[in-house]
């Protein structure tokens, strides 16, 4: 998580000093252990199923508050829904997602960097961010696929 002080505040990466509460600590500690994205209610029936006292409310405020840090990655899955998942690149990067099981690899892209950035440039854009999400299926769902089809 972020740098935690004596007097029980934590730095955030955006540099802005917050309190340190136990619901805070439970979703980073339960963010920490989980390999692929969540969206805030699947996050919160798994805070709760380890008994954890958090609101659905609170849990949304600190996963967003994380993610405004960059302290998360956000994925939009195909119905809108974000999705966070904390990730193991510091710097910037894309992923190759499962549309099946959810599975999320990160990926660096520099010929999509040099691409955003000409394309930027050509139209005169400045200060430009952007994301790049690669949907696919996963090498294990695409075998379980060609099962699937070579049974029926």
């Amino acid at each position: 998580m972020a740098e935690t002080t004596a007097s029980g505040r934590a730095r955030a990466a955006g540099g802005r000093e917050q309190r340190v509460t136990k619901q805070k600590v439970a979703v980073s500690d339960t963010l920490d252990e989980l390999a692929d994205f969540v969206s805030t209610q699947e996050l919160h029936r798994i805070l709760q199923d380890r008994g954890a006292s958090i609101s659905l409310a609170t849990t949304y405020r600190i996963v967003q508050s994380m993610a405004e840090d960059g302290l998360l990655d956000v994925l939009r899955a195909d119905d809108g829904e974000a999705r966070y998942r904390r990730c193991e690149a510091h710097g910037h990067h894309h992923h190759l997602v499962c549309r099946r099981c959810g599975k999320a690899v990160e990926i660096e892209a520099p010929a999509v960097e040099a691409w955003a950035s000409r394309i930027a440039a050509e139209n005169g854009y400045t200060a430009v961010e952007h994301t790049v999400e690669i949907f696919g299926l996963c090498p294990e769902c695409s075998a379980a696929l060609a099962a699937e089809h070579s049974e029926g």
